[in-house]
């Protein structure tokens, strides 16, 4: 009899402990549920190039996903083509607590729809916009391009060097006005062409440019600014043995006969620091505009391939860089 109460009640007690796991195990899966669901929801609208650019828009991206695997965030995007408000839209509705736009060329359905949901937070990059419900991320780039201007003067052995952007928007006007300052600080008498493509997503247009500006212009450096379009000139560049100055991440492997150096924006970084600010401060900004530059390590340049610079070059380069940083040097901007 005492034999059959004891296998009872370890019976009872092992069901009990079966029974407490299981609750325990229930409790933890609904705690996970809860994290996820009250993490902060980013939304992210992409240019119209979209993911793949190796470069703007892929930097952007590579922030969020940073801040998502801290599991700070949980975050959407879209690639809208050329219908970028309907993706504003889309994550206002769904009641995202952060929408971003990525440069001044989706600014103006950015601001149409943060008119319609003034108690929607959204964060432009590379912009800004007098909408109390939108703040802003703007990068003095001028100044990594100043310095990109600096290396290409120095690498050029035919005093030619050239930009080649995307679209004419400010903010490239900007990377093509930093970037000739930079040579002529240089080599004064350098000549400086200047192309827009007027299109970031077409390769095969970048390799077309590449060629009249080396082979019926005459350059032997250029600086691509220019999302995929750019891509194309690299390769082309390299294949046609001349040299280029890449930009927004290190392009080195896209043409590493080519690639002197790349002008970093560091968007990742200003993105995820961005996002971070944003969740630890209650869902707000403290700043509403936000700009950084050579000072804040927010641009500059990539390590240097394919050139040694002399003992001189280099001194130059450095105090060069020392006077930008310290606003001893002010670009000239004519916007």
């Amino acid at each position: 009899m005492k034999t059959n109460k004891n296998r009872r009640a370890g019976l009872g007690l092992t069901l009990m402990m079966i029974l407490t796991v299981l609750i325990l195990g229930a409790c933890s899966v609904n705690n996970t549920t809860t994290a996820t669901d009250t993490r902060t929801k980013v939304g992210i609208v992409l240019t119209e190039v979209g993911l793949g650019d190796r470069s703007f828009n892929d930097a952007a991206f590579d922030g969020l996903v940073q801040a998502r695997n801290e599991k700070s965030i949980v975050f959407d995007y879209r690639e809208p083509g050329d219908n970028a408000e309907a993706a504003f839209e889309e994550f206002a509705k769904a009641k995202f607590d952060l929408v971003i736009g990525l440069s001044d060329a989706v600014q103006a359905d950015m601001e149409k729809v943060a008119a319609k949901y003034p108690d929607q937070q959204f964060l432009m990059i590379d912009s800004q916009s007098e909408l109390p419900n939108i703040a802003s991320i703007s990068f003095r780039a001028e100044e990594g391009s100043y310095l990109a201007g600096v290396i290409a003067a120095m690498a050029s052995t035919e005093d030619h060097v050239g930009f080649l952007g995307g679209i004419e928007i400010p903010v490239l006007r900007n990377f093509e006005q930093g970037f000739k300052q930079g040579v002529l600080a240089v080599k004064p008498d350098a000549t400086v062409d200047v192309v827009y493509a007027g299109d970031f997503g077409n390769a095969d247009l970048g390799e077309q440019l590449a060629v009249q500006m080396i082979q019926e212009k005459g350059a032997d450096v250029i600086y691509v600014a220019a999302g995929l379009t750019g891509v194309g000139a690299l390769t082309e560049i390299q294949k046609l043995g001349k040299y280029a100055i890449g930009v927004d991440t290190d392009q080195f492997f896209l043409a590493e006969k080519a690639i002197l150096t790349s002008m970093l924006k560091n968007v990742d970084v200003s993105i995820y620091n961005a996002v971070n600010t944003f969740v630890q401060n209650n869902h707000t900004f403290p700043q509403k505009e936000i700009v950084e530059g050579l000072a804040e390590n927010a641009v500059g340049l990539t390590a240097l391939h394919n050139i040694t610079l002399s003992d001189e070059q280099q001194q130059t380069f450095e105090d060069l860089k020392a006077k930008i940083s310290s606003g001893q040097i002010k670009i000239k901007l004519d916007q």
